[in-house]
């Protein structure tokens, strides 16, 4: 493996094709570039179906991990992760909120086609994940894996709608979108931790509970079955409580049982450096669930992947990026990804295409051996031919479409309309931050792009009335 010194990053971790003086800038090394080496697949390889230990954060920042750029979280076990596998400088998440991501992934289909992906993000019991719908979790267990979800659902309520409802056999978490960390009241201020469809009392911290479940489980004999496991962390999400902090917690709780609705949002507090511990304790804790990976010698045939599910919020580092969570800008969509396959995949390696969220569900199903349903035709394209064979990905188009906001990705350029309804085009490998409209020049394209968009739009199911 080549040497990787963290605090060296890849120029283009910090936005593409950004220039030297650019580099220079933010205190990077000449030589960084040569640190990562670009995407080599490794074809001759070969092995057996892997175990597919799938974690999200939630609402992690593109740039909040050190081995992404930033200057002042330490990350140490995910840019492990990195040096072990393939970073993805230009993945993105399916959509630009929480629940119509998880319906991306879970579907493999863009969040519009389905009824439950419209609300951005689900907020209460009307709609949710159809139990009629093939899942990758139902898809993978038809072709023999053993399936758990443990932690963040947010695909809908009991009693219609769950994940041991929709493929996954076991599940343990939260159903709603958050939770206050301790006492583990949702928005409603109702109790959300539940094992399977049952309550399950424990008031620890959050976050430990988590990665004990997903530690247990990867340890666990599972015979001659591969397994999925997608461990959805509530970390760093608001409120913003780290473990300890008992005292915010419970004033935090009292204003929920006075009935203060938006408590648990938080917008009177946290701060840089308590999103700063939030992170590092994720990170930490995924370093727990990978060392019980590794001590039950399971690690060289697991496919560990990590990502966010969508941009980050007002204490997330995006830099250069524009945006935030909620909005089709950059921030609000590209996220930190990283894949580790020890026997099919060599580490240290970089990758510059872009790919989504439902990319990563048609690419598991067919590493798993798994068939998607022809009656619900997935959105993504399968990126193994590109990992393990080295073909080409061919160009193609992203499509993201929210309340108000609308953009498209095809190569280097970006269609974007924000709620200000003006229609602009961004070259993503020159202008990252989306300053520079390129729309005057470029009328042809842009015209191509929204054509295209506008497409796509006439096959998803229109939103209701606000």
């Amino acid at each position: 493996m080549p040497s990787y010194d963290q605090s060296a990053l890849s120029r283009r971790a910090f936005g593409g094709a950004v220039g030297a003086g650019a580099a220079a800038a933010v205190g990077l090394p000449a030589a960084a570039e040569a640190r990562e080496r670009p995407f080599r697949a490794a074809p001759r390889r070969g092995g057996r179906r892997p175990n597919i230990l799938f974690i999200l954060g939630d609402d992690l920042g593109w740039a909040d991990l050190s081995s992404y750029g930033s200057p002042h979280i330490k990350t140490p076990h995910l840019d492990r992760l990195a040096r072990q596998g393939v970073r993805f400088t230009d993945a993105y998440s399916g959509s630009a909120t929480c629940s119509p991501t998880r319906f991306s992934l879970y579907t493999g289909r863009l969040p519009g086609r389905t009824e439950g992906g419209l609300a951005e993000p689900i907020a209460d019991k009307s709609v949710g994940l159809e139990p009629t719908h093939p899942t990758l979790a139902s898809l993978l267990r038809d072709a023999g894996y053993a399936t758990a979800l443990i932690g963040k659902w947010h695909c809908g309520y009991l009693p219609d709608y769950s994940p041991t409802k929709s493929g996954w056999d076991e599940f343990f978490g939260n159903f709603g979108g958050a939770l206050e960390y301790y006492s583990k009241l949702g928005l409603g201020g109702e109790y959300d931790l539940y094992e399977g469809d049952a309550e399950y009392k424990d008031l620890r911290y959050y976050t430990r509970i988590l990665t004990e479940r997903a530690s247990e489980y990867v340890r666990r004999d599972h015979g001659e079955k591969p397994w999925l496991l997608n461990l959805n962390f509530t970390t760093p999400h608001w409120p913003w409580i780290a473990d300890g902090d008992t005292e915010e917690s419970a004033e935090i709780v009292r204003r929920i049982k006075a009935g203060e609705k938006g408590a648990l949002w938080h917008q009177d507090g946290g701060s840089v450096e308590k999103y700063t511990e939030m992170v590092q304790d994720l990170d930490r804790s995924v370093g727990e669930v990978l060392k019980a990976l590794k001590k039950s010698g399971q690690e060289r045939d697991t496919l560990v992947f990590f990502a966010s599910d969508n941009g980050g919020e007002r204490f997330s580092y995006n830099w250069p990026l524009s945006g935030n969570k909620s909005s089709l800008q950059e921030g609000g969509i590209r996220v930190p990804t990283i894949v580790r396959w020890p026997a099919r995949l060599d580490g240290g390696q970089v990758s510059h295409e872009p790919v989504f969220t439902p990319d990563w569900t048609a690419t598991l199903l067919e590493i798993g051996g798994a068939r998607p349903n022809p009656a619900y035709a997935l959105d993504g394209t399968s990126l193994a031919p590109y990992l393990l064979k080295g073909e080409k990905l061919a160009e193609r188009e992203l499509f993201w479409r929210v309340r108000g906001e609308r953009a498209l990705r095809r190569g280097e350029w970006k269609y974007y309309r924000g709620k200000g309804g003006k229609d602009q085009l961004f070259n993503l490998a020159a202008d990252q931050r989306e300053q520079a409209d390129r729309a005057p020049g470029e009328p042809k394209l842009l015209a191509e792009l929204k054509a295209a968009w506008e497409k796509t739009d006439k096959g998803l199911l229109p939103y209701p009335a606000a």
